[in-house]
């Protein structure tokens, strides 16, 4: 039985909970997907004030991004067995904390390990919110509210180096952390008094599952963020592949088999789920990638500054705030699935577009129709998706599907870096501009056919009204609290 309203049927309107419930899990996840690449224009002035090798530069990125991927499924399960509202507190508080901790870090040594344990406060509160708000909005108004929430997030991971590189350039770059210092702490006592709690039913901790996924993760990021310093043939690069491979192999297995597994894998046999988890990995796969090099290139080859090379990428970046709720109503009318498609679509023609205008001289003119062009597709991705992704599993299981689909797009950022990264590094450079334009153009194609796989897969999503909830399915447990005003 859908969900959707019927066509030209009035919905209802969003009440005091379901409006609370947006403004604080959009506000946690924009801190929490900011911080992905809020260090990269930052590093420069960081290594002047603190020094450290080029290696311990990059850590301050990858730190974050290990801890982050890798706890990602034990914070939706915490959630889960203890409560959500408890647990996204704590992560709030955890992240918060560190975050001041990074700010007040005296040496290299002690701001990459601050950032380490950011990524465990993220890990924890951000699988959270997608489920503490699809529990307080009705469903008939859940795509306009989840595309909302995916437009903050779409924004914040895109807008990482303008926000870092402003504050930086005009302030410090202890800034970018101490930014979500006042945040938390308004964010911390709000989610007390304005969000139910919410538990799914009968949920047990399965640490064996939890070791695994956790152990398997770790082994593929840490290879994946050290293969371009290292080598992919390394030792400790083959290592990491490998053993990481072996124990997500090994998860999988215990997820066929346990009783109540941290990701029952049967959850995968339903095409939706499958289609619009693996289209969020090549996703990401594609955009990570290219952001990290496009930023580059406007600052090193077109000769911007941080701040304005943020500014003339506003097409790009700025465009989720526009088009995002708008395609979230659009997708409460005709569905996800079309959507989701053709914004990955819109994404993969701009990349395509971009390394074919892309030279040493390229006029900002002529990178405005793809960054335009990019941005729409941005939206029309992320508005929905989160919406697709809860449909396609039955309420008492959103908690592990949100932990299962911020991981795998977290792996795919992190692959996206080093996949383009590594492209680029085969074909060009830094030395000269045309060598940095020769080794970027190349992985923009990668980044390009990604993201079109990526429209491929979300065309395995049910059409509207073919997902499997329906009443008879088991209830989220919420217990209200008293919400004033």
């Amino acid at each position: 039985m859908s969900t959707q309203p019927a066509l030209g049927a009035p919905a209802p309107r969003l009440g005091a909970p379901a409006v609370w419930a947006l403004v604080l899990t959009g506000a946690a996840s924009f801190m929490a997907a900011l911080d992905n690449l809020v260090v990269t224009t930052a590093l420069p002035a960081i290594r002047a004030d603190l020094g450290g090798k080029l290696e311990d530069l990059e850590w301050t990125v990858n730190a974050y991004t290990l801890t982050f991927a890798v706890l990602l499924m034990f914070g939706s399960a915490l959630g889960d067995r203890f409560g959500r509202r408890r647990l996204f507190s704590i992560g709030l508080g955890i992240f918060t904390a560190s975050s001041a901790a990074a700010a007040l870090s005296p040496g290299i040594d002690a701001l990459i390990a601050a950032r380490a344990v950011q990524g465990v406060g993220a890990a924890i509160m951000m699988p959270l919110t997608l489920t503490l708000l699809t529990v307080a909005v009705p469903a008939a108004r859940r795509g306009m509210a989840l595309g909302i929430y995916g437009a903050v997030t779409g924004l914040a991971v895109a807008s990482g180096p303008l926000i870092g590189g402003t504050l930086t350039e005009h302030i410090s770059w202890q800034w970018i952390f101490w930014l979500n210092v006042p945040i938390g702490l308004a964010l911390i006592p709000l989610a007390r008094l304005r969000l139910a709690e919410s538990t799914a039913p009968n949920a047990r901790l399965d640490v064996p599952g939890t070791l695994l996924i956790s152990a398997g993760l770790f082994g593929i990021v840490y290879a994946l963020v050290n293969a371009n310093a290292d080598g992919w043939t390394s030792a400790s690069v083959l290592t990491g592949l490998i053993a990481g491979t072996a124990l997500i192999g090994a998860f999988i297995r215990h997820g066929m088999r346990a009783a109540d597994p941290v990701l029952p894998m049967r959850l995968f046999r339903d095409r939706g789920f499958l289609g619009i988890n693996v289209a969020g990995l090549l996703m990401f796969l594609g955009m990570f990638g290219s952001i990290f090099l496009l930023s580059q290139f406007l600052q090193g080859v077109v000769g911007y500054s941080p701040t304005e090379a943020g500014l003339r990428m506003l097409p790009w970046t700025g465009m989720p705030m526009i088009v995002a709720p708008l395609a979230g109503i659009l997708s409460d009318r005709i569905g996800g699935r079309p959507v989701v498609a053709a914004g990955l679509a819109f994404q993969a023609i701009g990349l395509g577009w971009f390394a074919v205008i892309l030279s040493t001289d390229v006029s900002y003119a002529a990178q405005l129709p793809p960054l335009i062009l990019s941005g729409i597709g941005m939206a029309l991705y992320f508005a929905p998706a989160a919406n697709v992704l809860m449909s396609t599993v039955r309420p008492a299981d959103q908690g592990k599907a949100s932990g299962t689909n911020t991981a795998l797009r977290e792996v795919g950022g992190a692959l996206g870096v080093a996949v383009l990264a590594s492209v680029f590094s085969a074909q060009g450079g830094y030395e000269t501009p045309q060598a940095f334009t020769d080794g970027t153009v190349p992985a923009l194609w990668i980044g390009a056919v990604a993201v079109a796989l990526a429209a491929g897969f979300a065309l395995l999503v049910p059409r509207r009204g073919s997902g499997p909830l329906t009443g008879s399915e088991p209830a989220v447990e919420a217990r209200k609290v008293p919400v004033a005003g």
